[in-house]
């Protein structure tokens, strides 16, 4: 008896190993999803990161191999991010129940509850951003080192939050409402050092970083819920915002109206000193959200704002709709003193002396939905399907345009030879 005992037992902790195995193999490399093992997968793993592509898609291309390198990283995490995919252009019915509406559509579900993915595609970054999703509402820091360490660790997609001296209990809620837009922490114990490296002078203090951009505000209270949440979305973006189709997509969530700063070329020298007077003019005017955007970096939307043929830098204020204000007497700006002169513009703006304009360009929900190889795909699909209907009535054999590869490879050039971002979708 007891040796048939010993021998069940046996058995079954070779079967729960061999499970055991089976389960952590997979998550190591990309699954293969479709309409037989999408809802398992999803009720199976906490986190499940599904990349809903089709095989033709350029993009989609481009994707697979960074995923490839992530999966094994992600797997390793102490709560593990399990990467698969879904051919939606074949399981079409799966593809229709999770909205996928271009390729690659890309979701993460956590704890089976979907949320649209719009960050960055190679897997270094990647895997710093899916990091964000497992990682604990507040961290606890408790050393100069510990917040160094976090601060680099964080990366630079999210902003940060650091509450030096400050409860964790103050800042939980909103950590866990506002957790899929930033980094939440408290520092418990710090120096001098840090106080000078962050410039805060008394606690309990929050500081919000923004290490891509260099940038950091300082909050001393009042720390009633209400107070801190409207720091904490105030500066999910740096103080003086480059306009870009990342930064347009936080921006549709904020209410504020935005101070847009038309410049020829960002990276000019004259631009970042102009750049560096609108933060100062940004940190005393929280209620407004200023912007910048130079002509060389993104013609499209500058010229949205008549910014061709007009005397550059120019001041405009924009609600994300397709109409904007300028200001009377205030409608470019000189070298020479630029805070007068931009304080002066804000001044004849709460005023009301400004004049009613029509964008000539798509609203900031237009520039949301354009994407970058739309319009090419629609030409080809169109000349195809004129072409196949042209055969079926005439019965005619079509005039030749060029093998499917020829076709095909055409496509690419033209998707690959424009710059690819993280949210671009083929339809």
């Amino acid at each position: 008896m007891k040796t048939t005992r010993s021998s069940l037992i046996l058995i079954l902790s070779i079967i729960i190993s061999a499970t055991e195995s089976t389960r952590a193999d997979k998550i190591n490399t990309v699954l293969e999803l479709d309409e037989s093992n999408f809802d398992s997968t999803i009720a199976a793993y906490d986190y499940v990161f599904v990349d809903f592509y089709a095989p033709w898609c350029t993009h989609c291309k481009h994707l697979a191999p960074e995923l490839d390198v992530a999966a094994p990283i992600l797997a390793e995490l102490k709560k593990p991010i399990v990467i698969a995919k879904v051919n939606a252009d074949k399981y079409t019915r799966l593809a229709r129940k999770h909205e996928v509406d271009g390729y690659p559509t890309l979701k993460i579900y956590m704890h089976g509850v979907p949320t649209e993915y719009y960050g960055p595609r190679k897997a270094e970054l990647l895997v710093r951003f899916l990091r964000k999703f497992v990682a604990p509402d507040v961290v606890v820091l408790n050393s100069d080192s510990a917040i160094r360490e976090f601060v680099e660790e964080a990366g630079t997609h999210f902003p940060i939050f650091i509450g030096f001296g400050l409860n964790e209990t103050l800042i939980s809620n909103l950590a866990i409402k506002y957790k899929k837009k930033a980094w939440f922490s408290v520092a418990s114990d710090f120096s001098e050092d840090v106080m000078v490296q962050y410039d805060f002078d008394k606690i309990p203090t929050v500081v919000s970083i923004h290490p891509s951009y260099n940038d950091h505000s300082i909050f001393y209270g009042p720390f009633e819920e209400e107070f801190l949440e409207e720091f904490i979305k105030q500066n999910f973006l740096p103080l003086a915002v480059p306009i870009n189709y990342d930064t347009l997509k936080v921006l549709k969530d904020d209410q504020r109206k935005i101070v847009l700063t038309i410049l020829e070329d960002e990276s000019e020298e004259k631009s970042q000193k102009l750049i560096k007077t609108l933060k100062a003019a940004a940190s005393a005017n929280r209620n407004l959200v200023f912007g910048y955007v130079g002509v060389k970096q993104w013609a499209e939307f500058a010229e949205t704002f008549g910014a061709k043929g007009t005397k550059l830098p120019k001041m405009i204020v924009w609600d994300g709709g397709e109409e904007y204000l300028s200001v009377i007497g205030s409608e470019s700006i000189e070298e020479e003193d630029q805070g007068s002169q931009i304080s002066q513009f804000l001044a004849g703006y709460r005023e009301g002396k400004t004049e009613r304009n029509r964008i000539s360009g798509p609203s900031l929900l237009g520039y949301l939905h354009s994407l970058i190889g739309i319009r090419t795909v629609y030409i080809i699909v169109f000349l195809v399907a004129m072409l196949i209907l042209i055969r079926h009535i005439s019965k005619e054999e079509p005039l030749t345009v060029g093998t499917g590869d020829q076709v095909e490879h055409a496509t690419s050039s033209e998707a690959e030879s424009s710059e690819y971002r993280p949210g671009d979708k083929q339809d």
